[in-house]
């Protein structure tokens, strides 16, 4: 099984590429879905965040007040980390599980979308891992568009993450989003490319199939010794 690491920064239009890789027909597992989910109303996730953080991050249904958390987190690295450590265990099980399920029907490569992919350490879970990059001035201005804030409160989101040149020198493909949606869309079919070559002989053990393969080899292999010296 391929395992496709998928990161990128805030305003880098990841979750753009995410979308391209579902419409050619390659299974996402999303870590803000999976995030979302971990801090339900009631689960483990949601009681960490409420002990932390206080009744203060809760709307008025008793669901976590996600834009009012993050505005806390964001401007305060040590309750970024605190965070993150607090839900990292929920949302690792959580992105397992549905890897799980994708193993189970039979799907030979699909893509992590995780933005900490990095500083989760789940970049040992995937190869190749695909960076999607554009340059910091392009960066500040899309964010300062797209959520009609101030050049220091952009920053502010941007310094928050880790560097996208960080990124880009752990990445074994980088997207460049620095241009055109047309340009993304031809960037995006050159990795396509790449992720949709033939799977390596340990990809393919890893997968259902080559489970199934394994497994029915071993009996075969059994069977025949049977005969053979009883």
């Amino acid at each position: 099984m391929r395992i496709v690491g998928l990161t990128g920064g805030i305003g880098s239009g990841k979750s753009t590429v995410s979308n391209l890789f579902k419409a050619h027909g390659i299974p996402v597992v999303d870590a803000d879905i999976v995030a979302r989910d971990v801090l339900k109303k009631g689960t483990g996730g949601w009681r960490k965040v409420v002990a932390a953080f206080g009744n203060q991050v809760l709307l008025p249904s008793g669901e976590v007040d996600r834009p009012k958390l993050g505005q806390i987190v964001f401007n305060d690295p040590d309750k970024r980390q605190l965070l993150n450590r607090l839900l990292a265990p929920y949302i690792s099980t959580g992105i397992l599980v549905e890897v799980l399920k994708l193993w189970m029907k039979g799907c030979k490569t699909i893509v992590l979308d995780v933005p900490l992919l990095f500083g989760a350490n789940m970049d040992k879970w995937t190869k190749p891992i695909i960076v999607v990059w554009v340059d910091p001035q392009t960066q500040l201005k899309r964010l300062m568009s797209r959520d009609g804030t101030t050049t220091e409160g952009a920053n502010s989101r941007i310094i928050a993450q880790m560097p996208l040149d960080l990124k880009k020198t752990k990445a074994d493909l980088v997207i460049d989003n620095s241009g055109s949606l047309d340009d993304l869309n031809e960037r995006f079919r050159e990795a396509l490319a790449d992720v949709r070559k033939p799977l390596t002989w340990t990809e393919f053990g890893l997968c259902r199939d080559g489970a199934i393969v394994a497994f029915v080899s071993i009996l075969c292999g059994v069977i025949i010794c049977r005969k053979v010296f009883f």
